[in-house]
């Protein structure tokens, strides 16, 4: 076994699991689980995971056969993640997880805010930015805020984000995602309002919108202002995170007419598949309009046919 590889897949492996914690906002128990299975794999696979090809996990999955379907798939899905991470940072041209199998193990659904809880995040940024006198942090933190959740960016696309990016006249920017692929990004008016006021507290020598020492602000310190807000305003610090304000711009987009072609434009997805998670917000709201404006919905139930013996009186 070589050694340098093993140590290769043990530093990208906590790499990728900072990342969990920052942009996905991943529980304890969840980081845990996926430092055990990555280091399973690694060592299945003489510490080569970051560097396996498709040949490779296959030899990996023959390693899962005789595992419950539930074991697999969460094996799987946390490989998967892997090597998204991998090819998203650069650390391999290419994403082999298509190769790895899919047992059909349900999907939960995203973690979400509803439109009370993103109001009271908002009311905590305006009660911030009254204070005397200001804090340009707090500038910052709004102008994050504003475009998690009024753009739908990942955590990377928005802290990387160029000095230069949002035009105060221009109602969209161009954002660099996954695998390179350029999109176009809506911005709200209050969007560009909040990156204007913060920008005037930025050094004109940076390179970045949001700038930390020599490079930009971390995903891990995004996650943390992030939290620290919810605490203030009362909304459990566990139920957000950058990724969670993300879907709460799909989900609310979706609950306001959006089309899943449109939302999938907007995020990022590369396939519409990923897009489709959301689509628990049509079914229960088409749900909810039949229950409430059908014209049955509120007339008495009729009731039950009951067989009776044709020969009774």
């Amino acid at each position: 076994m070589s050694h340098s590889r093993v140590l290769d897949d043990r530093a990208l492996v906590e790499r990728f699991l900072e990342m969990m914690a920052a942009e996905a906002g991943a529980a304890r128990n969840t980081l845990a689980a996926y430092r055990s299975d990555l280091t399973l794999a690694s060592a299945a696979l003489d510490g080569g995971l970051a560097e396996a090809d498709a040949g490779a996990l296959g030899r990996l999955s023959t390693e899962w056969q005789g595992l419950s379907k539930a074991t697999v798939a969460r094996k799987a899905a946390a490989t998967r993640r892997f090597f998204a991470f991998l090819h998203e940072e650069g650390h391999r041209a290419d994403d082999p997880g298509g190769a790895l199998p899919r047992p059909g193990a349900h999907r939960g659904l995203p973690r979400t805010l509803d439109h009370d809880e993103v109001a009271r995040l908002f009311a905590g940024i305006a009660a911030r930015l009254a204070r005397d006198p200001p804090d340009p942090r707090d500038r910052r933190l709004a102008a994050l805020l504003e475009l998690l959740y009024g753009s739908g960016l990942r955590a990377t696309e928005l802290v990387s984000l160029p000095r230069n990016a949002v035009a105060p006249d221009r109602p969209y920017m161009i954002v660099r995602g996954k695998g390179g692929r350029e999109r176009l990004v809506p911005l709200s008016d209050r969007s560009r309002a909040a990156v204007t006021a913060w920008r005037n507290h930025v050094p004109a020598a940076s390179s970045f919108l949001f700038p930390s020492g020599t490079t930009y602000l971390s995903r891990v310190r995004l996650f943390q202002l992030v939290r620290t807000l919810a605490a203030e305003v009362g909304i459990p610090p566990e139920r957000i995170s950058p990724h969670v304000l993300r879907h709460a711009f799909a989900t609310h987009l979706l609950e306001g007419g959006a089309d899943l072609r449109a939302l999938q434009s907007m995020l990022g997805h590369a396939d519409i598949a990923t897009t489709e998670i959301y689509t628990h917000v049509e079914t229960s709201r088409l749900v909810d309009l039949v229950t409430t404006r059908h014209p049955l919905s509120d007339r008495a139930p009729v009731p039950a046919i009951v067989d009776r013996d044709p020969g009774a009186p």
